[in-house]
Formats: structure tokens, C-alpha cells, sequence
């Protein structure tokens, strides 16, 4: 994996669901290339760990909670400053689908928390990093979003609508916040992550297929292009969504 060590040196970041997978590699990646982070996720064990695996409290701390939680965003964005002096960086990673089938079936109150997480969570991240310094110094931000923002895919239309709604946002929020605040997306396809396991277990092989590059995306891809978003590289970048997905759409293929 290519880094560059300097590139966020000096920096501070704050990432949501980041005891694994995706957000565990945008942190690993920061860290990688000289930034300080705070981590956030539900459980404090598995984010002990990952505190522990990027070097400790000299280069990570961690705030457990809800990411729906306004509570929670005020705290860890409060805390992340406490910590490091500054916030730089806001990846909005958090993202859930606990119903797979049509639209139209899935039960009311599970297609709300799907948007309360998915979509008003981002929000209230981002709104908390801004009246706490954002928007006195300026800052990036990524959203983690989906290719099933971009177009229908069976069984997870609730979470595709909720993620096509953050990439909506994310072009509204680049207009409304800018200069002082830059703000990208990332569209992964399917990535090898307990998360999106449901959608390519026991059949890898079969999935692949369908990707011009003949495999599923890792972590550590998508971790690649959000530190690229998140740098001084993309300081020309803002309102943009680049769709990580190792040449689906190229293909045609369904995810």
C-alpha cells in the first residue's frame, strides 16, 4: 500500500464505525501518513483494540456510542479537540441495513432507522465538527456512501435510498459550506467486510465475476481514495462522489 507519510502530518481526524472494516482502514491509512484520530462505534472492547493496533493514545482515542446519538457526536467531537488541540477531518462512515427484501416490505420503522443512521446521523456530524471548529477553521469531509446510491439494487432499496440521499446532500452541503468547509463522497460496490458479507458469502468467485477487475473491493481501497478526498491533493475537490467499484457499472453488472 502506497502512503504518504507527511501528507497528514499535524492533522486530526475523527471517524464513525470505525472499530473495523472500512472505517478501521480510513483510520489506519491517516495514521499511516502522520494524522492523530478518534474513533467512534458502538462497542468500546472492539475499539480498544483498534486504538491499540494503530499505536495507542498518542495516535488514537476512541468515544463509544450510538452515531445516531447527538449526545455522542458532541462528545466525541468535543473530546477529539480535547485530545489533539484541532479537528480536521470528519469521515462519516456509520452506516446500517438491518432488512434485506422490497421496498415496500420492509417494516416502517426499519426503513426510519435507516435513515436516522445512515443520513440525519451525517448530518449531526457534520453540524457538531462545524460549531465546534470547522467552521472557524475550515475542514474536510467524506461520507462513505454506496453504489446502491446510484442505482437499484435487489434487496437493500431502503439502504440504497438512504445513501442516494447522502450523495444528494453531499453536492447541497458543498455549495451551502464552502469555502471553509470542503465535502466528498466515496461509493464503494460490494467490499470484503463483515458488513457486506451477506452479499458475496459463499460465493466469491460468483460476484466477482461480474467486476472488471475480477475481484471484490478490501477496506483498504476504499480507505485509499477517502485519504485522497480528505488531503491537501483534493483541496480543488468538493461536492464530488467518486464511485469506487473495481469497473461494476463499467460491466453492467449487478451488485
Amino acid at each position: 500500500m502506497f502512503t504518504n507519510p507527511g501528507r497528514f502530518h499535524g492533522k486530526v481526524a475523527l471517524i464513525t464505525g470505525a472499530s473495523r472494516g472500512i472505517g478501521l482502514a480510513v483510520a489506519e491509512r491517516l495514521v499511516a501518513e502522520g494524522a492523530r484520530v478518534c474513533l467512534t462505534a458502538r462497542t468500546p472492547g472492539p475499539l480498544a483494540t483498534a486504538v491499540a493496533e494503530l499505536g495507542g493514545p498518542e495516535y488514537a482515542i476512541a468515544v463509544a456510542g450510538r452515531a445516531d446519538d447527538p449526545a455522542h457526536q458532541a462528545d466525541a467531537v468535543a473530546r477529539a479537540i480535547d485530545a489533539f488541540g484541532q479537528l480536521d477531518v470528519l469521515v462519516n462512515n456509520t452506516g446500517i441495513n438491518p432488512a434485506f427484501g422490497p421496498v415496500l416490505d420492509i417494516e416502517e420503522s426499519a426503513v426510519r432507522k435507516v435513515f436516522e443512521v445512515n443520513v440525519l446521523a451525517a448530518l449531526g456530524w457534520l453540524r457538531h465538527a462545524r460549531d465546534a471548529w470547522f467552521g472557524a477553521n475550515g475542514g474536510a469531509v467524506v461520507n462513505i456512501t454506496a453504489v446502491a446510491g446510484q442505482r437499484p439494487a435487489a434487496g437493500i432499496g431502503v439502504y440504497g435510498a438512504s445513501k442516494a440521499a447522502v450523495i444528494h446532500l453531499t453536492r447541497q452541503l458543498a455549495q451551502e459550506i464552502g469555502p471553509q468547509i470542503r465535502i466528498n463522497a466515496v461509493a464503494p460496490a460490494v467490499v470484503q467486510t463483515r458488513f457486506a458479507a451477506k452479499l458475496y458469502e459463499g460465493r466469491e468467485d460468483e460476484v466477482a465475476a461480474g467486476y472488471a477487475m475480477a475481484r471484490l473491493g478490501t477496506p483498504e481501497d476504499i480507505a485509499a481514495a477517502t485519504a485522497f478526498l480528505a488531503s491537501q491533493d483534493a483541496s480543488w475537490i468538493t461536492g464530488q462522489t467518486i464511485t469506487v467499484d473495481g469497473g461494476l457499472i463499467a460491466t453492467g453488472g449487478g451488485i
